[in-house]
């Protein structure tokens, strides 16, 4: 049987899970990765604990991707939160939900996943080559790769492009396939940070907190809020709080914290009342309130010391503390990107509109969603849909004409 070629450039979630459908539908497929090995990015997510989705209602879950909902609906409602626990644990990987909702593996580590995923692959068949660096087609339309062994290239029946966005470019994600993409006619958003720490000045008395969190705690930028921790680094602030803040302050947003959310101004009104008018405000936040020293040290940094702060503006200065930073941290550092291949560029398959049989999966799509599994349940989700997509196309035409 002349079975289909099919090649997956990129060896991230979204491009493994697009090699698995192909594999399956009877595709002979191929993986390209420019790195010496594949899933970095995915093996670094999972260092501190991978968590591959969210167990929460369809309506909440949605949400979290913000402007792009509508268009990933259809691609999550295939591919959700149950059918990623149900597919790790077909990996023979068992996993637990935390009380938050995120859903880990029991592992709580990538590794484990990934060598099943990839034993898995080598079963359906699937060739891996690393150190392929995929730098556009030849004018016959074949694709080309810089490879240890000079430049090689590549027929395929159908092509899916996982390449990521434009973060973490050691490992791999470093946004160098818009250019031919923009020379073949494909309209790309440009790169923007996502999930992206934020650049603080701190002044010398701040040096004894680096590395403390800052838990508790209600954050708001423009529309957006979080009740996340975050953690106060020699750089500024990152962590969950504010990383789900991103889109507002990309915008220019103003970021506040509530110190104290789950007291209202009333409350806390009441509890600075029965203090004696010489009440000094450092022994109130310490004693009075009990602030851990990490609270205390991020009011007097961003009040600039606030040992004269008229009493009046005690309770609301708490409950709306302006948070001064000078933006966020380069994209390079960013955990995500938003940005890339605009929806307008992609049949509802996810192929490019400009180069028929050549679909497009993963952080390279202009998607931007939270971290907290809405990430990567969109990467493997969508890397399902193209592959799945491309299998059809695949099938259906073999002889179709090639990008």
């Amino acid at each position: 049987m002349n079975r289909p070629r099919a090649l997956v450039i990129g060896t991230g979630p979204a491009g493994l899970m697009a090699a698995q459908e192909l594999a399956r539908s009877g595709c002979r497929v191929t993986v390209a990765e420019a790195k010496p090995s594949v899933g970095r990015k995915f093996l670094m997510a999972g260092k501190s604990g991978l968590n591959l989705t969210k167990d929460e209602p369809e309506a909440a879950f949605l949400a979290a991707y913000g402007a792009s909902a509508v268009w990933l609906a259809p691609i999550l409602a295939a591919f959700g939160p149950s059918a990623v626990q149900a597919w790790a644990r077909g990996l023979d990987q068992d996993v637990f939900t935390g009380s938050s909702g995120r859903v880990f593996p029991v592992a709580m580590k990538a590794s484990p996943l990934l060598r099943a995923w990839l034993a898995r692959l080598d079963t359906l068949g699937v060739a891996r080559h690393t150190r392929w660096r995929w730098t556009g087609w030849s004018a016959e339309g074949l694709a080309r790769f810089e490879t240890p062994d000079g430049l090689e290239e590549q027929f395929a029946d159908v092509t899916v492009l996982a390449l990521g966005g434009a973060s973490w470019a050691r490992l791999g994600s470093d946004g160098a396939w818009a250019q031919p993409l923009a020379e073949r006619g494909v309209d790309i958003a440009a790169f923007a940070p996502s999930n992206a720490a934020l650049d603080v000045k701190w002044s010398p008395h701040m040096a004894p907190h680096f590395g403390a969190a800052v838990k508790s705690v209600r954050w708001h930028a423009g529309n957006l809020s979080s009740r996340g921790e975050a953690t106060i680094s020699e750089r500024g602030l990152e962590g969950g709080g504010i990383y789900s803040l991103t889109p507002a302050l990309r915008e220019g947003a103003d970021l506040r914290v509530d110190l104290l959310p789950d007291l209202t101004r009333d409350a806390l009104n009441r509890r600075l009342s029965s203090k004696g008018r010489k009440a000094r405000l450092s022994h109130w936040l310490r004693n009075g309130l009990r602030l851990p020293p990490a609270k205390i040290a991020l009011f007097f940094e961003m009040t600039q010391g606030a040992q004269p702060l008229p009493r009046e503006t005690w309770v609301r200065t708490l409950k709306s503390l302006p948070l001064r930073q000078t933006g966020l941290r380069p994209i390079d550092e960013a955990i995500s990107t938003a940005g890339g291949v605009r929806q307008a560029a992609l049949d509802d398959g996810l192929m490019l509109h400009a180069l028929p049989g050549v679909f497009c999966a993963g952080e390279m799509l202009d998607w931007d969603a939270p971290t907290g599994g809405y990430l990567l349940t969109a990467c493997l989700a969508t890397g399902r849909w193209a592959g799945r997509s491309a299998a059809r196309m695949a099938l259906a035409d073999p002889a179709r004409p090639r990008a």
